[in-house]
């Protein structure tokens, strides 16, 4: 069928400004979600207190342990969707819709279960402290009765960008962005719910987005139109979508659980340094978000470029990738360092707490560009359907970088700053191995495609 004005030709015509157009809404989107989620953390830390804060940070990298498998599942189905969009192979292109957000129910309503039953042992694994552990299990129970609309939206919303569409989703999120406000606000100030009320207006704001993307994929008239009596998971489709996803989300799942044991490290100095780390972490999320969009952009112009065998296309949409993301993370990083206080200062009047973040943006934001590039190579990789040998060498480079450092240097020199020099030295190692990937997967991919 005929596609809309909000799709992308990314297969013809000029490149830049369509990585732009592509990845500034899906920049955009990703940077207020983090506005609306610091609204969580500044709502419950002004009016609830330095433990709340505490509380509701500890959750973080438990919360990505459980959820990033599922959430790197969904980039497989990006890539597939944007293959069979490309080569217009229509009824395939219905197939593998019905089939991903079949998926995506099944795996939200099973992480609805898994994590309201596993919660408190996983945070007292985390050495979560007494003070705040109470506080932190509410908030993860909470925000996992949620879980089906967070990965109907994510697998919805992947769709949307495999045919260039980031900017739907983009008012979707601002409707549901303003609805979680008003809520914590609501639940927080007025009903003083706590962190119980943060996780409330989290779920609420789920739910409203997964119906609004839900609703987009009914009503649009192209090949990727969803029809619920036509949900079924078909297995040649989950195969396809599980060759790029699986190891996707095994490799965010992991680097989530290297982060969870820098969590882990930062409890050992207490509640104000946790406290810290989830204000320097939500600003350091902000950096993530915007080299993610430049990622996500190369791997659906990736893979869309593959389908049609335009290799040469692929070199440019790459080259042009590293210099936004790049410069992208420049801009900000150093932003992030020259105004450390003043947007720290946002989430807390505690000086001390201020203090803690503060030393862990001094070593991470200046150097976050690396990371933008690190988090680039797999993404183009992944378009090019090879995600296993990214999967493997960011989980040696980055996760194991992490564990040595803190395990072996980290006890006999014990401060935030040594203990973040891990962000930007795994950072290096895992490029070092990634490019060298990069290399031969490329040159492997001309042959298969035939192009001298």
């Amino acid at each position: 069928m005929k596609g809309n004005k909000y799709e992308i030709d990314m297969c013809n015509g000029t490149i830049m400004d369509k990585l732009i157009s592509f990845s500034l809404p899906l920049m955009i989107s990703s940077i207020l979600q983090l506005m609306f989620n610091a609204v969580d953390i500044i709502v419950v830390g002004r009016f609830s207190g330095s433990q709340a804060l505490a509380a509701v940070g500890s959750t973080t990298a438990l919360i990505n342990i459980f959820t990033n498998l599922f959430i790197g599942i969904s980039l497989g189905a990006n890539v597939l969707a944007a293959r069979y969009h490309a080569a217009k192979r229509d009824r395939e292109m219905s197939e593998a819709v019905h089939t991903a957000i079949a998926l995506a129910l099944v795996s939200g309503i099973l992480m609805a279960f898994v994590g309201v039953g596993v919660s408190r042992l996983a945070l007292e694994v985390m050495e979560t402290p007494a003070d705040v552990i109470d506080q932190s299990v509410t908030y993860m129970r909470i925000y996992f009765m949620g879980m089906p609309f967070f990965m109907l939206y994510n697998y919805g919303a992947a769709i949307l960008r495999a045919v260039g569409d980031t900017k739907r989703p983009l008012v979707f999120l601002i409707v549901a962005g303003l609805a979680n406000v008003v809520l914590d606000l609501l639940l927080v100030i007025v009903i003083p719910l706590g962190v119980a009320g943060v996780a409330i207006g989290t779920v609420a704001s789920q739910m409203i987005s997964c119906i609004l993307v839900l609703w987009c994929l009914c009503r649009t008239e192209a090949s990727y139109q969803l029809h619920f009596s036509r949900l079924r998971i078909r297995g040649i489709y989950l195969k396809r979508i599980f060759q790029v996803g699986i190891p996707a989300g095994i490799q965010s799942t992991v680097i989530s659980f290297s982060n969870a044991l820098l969590q882990s490290s930062v409890n050992s100095f207490g509640s104000t340094a946790m406290a810290g780390y989830t204000a320097a972490n939500n600003i350091l999320g902000f950096l993530y978000v915007a080299v993610n969009a430049v990622t996500q952009a190369c791997m659906s112009f990736t893979s869309q470029n593959y389908s049609v065998k335009k290799t040469k296309r692929m070199d440019r949409v790459f080259v042009d990738c590293l210099i936004l993301s790049a410069g992208v993370a420049a801009v900000l990083g150093i932003g992030a360092y020259l105004l450390g206080t003043q947007l720290l200062s946002i989430y807390t009047s505690d000086p001390d707490v201020v203090q803690c973040g503060l030393e862990i943006l001094s070593i991470t934001t200046v150097p976050y560009f690396l990371c933008g590039i690190m988090d680039l190579i797999p993404g183009a990789l992944r378009g090019m359907g090879r995600s296993a040998v990214p999967m493997v060498l960011s989980v040696i480079g980055t996760v194991g970088t992490r564990v040595l450092w803190i395990y072996v240097f980290f006890p006999h020199h014990r401060s935030l700053y040594f203990l973040f020099i891990s962000y930007p030295g795994s950072w290096i190692a895992t490029i070092l191995m990634q490019a060298v990937c990069y290399y031969f997967v490329r040159k492997q991919c001309r042959k298969e495609l035939q192009v001298e």
